[in-house]
């Protein structure tokens, strides 16, 4: 089991991370949501639970719950710049379908 941040990501996290002060990495889960069932969830994270799950990739931390690694197991975080758009995408090989908006995914 492994979830990946590409260096992008990394850097982008860092970047972040330095300005915020602390922190010990990000925590990235799921929750229900949206029309397809579950959508994506990325916040800082200070404090880790005894369950938790730590990744390291690039030098970042990445954090997932027990319940929500059976969803993310070997996704990649990558951050992207579209034209004036940007933001993480997650590339998830359990992804079975999305909905239109990209909001939320279903296994």
């Amino acid at each position: 089991m492994a979830i990946t941040m590409t260096p992008a990501a990394s850097d982008h996290v860092s970047k972040y991370l330095k300005t915020r002060g602390h922190g010990f990495g990000v925590r990235l889960g799921v929750r229900t949501s949206g029309c397809s069932g579950m959508a994506y969830v990325l916040e800082f994270v200070d404090d880790i639970q005894d369950e938790d799950q730590v990744f390291e990739s690039d030098g970042v931390n990445i954090v997932i719950d027990p319940k929500s690694l059976l969803y993310l197991d070997g996704t990649e975080l990558d951050f992207v710049k579209e034209g004036l758009n940007e933001g993480f995408k997650f590339n998830n090989p359990n992804v079975k379908n999305e909905c239109g908006c990209g909001e939320s995914f279903n296994i």
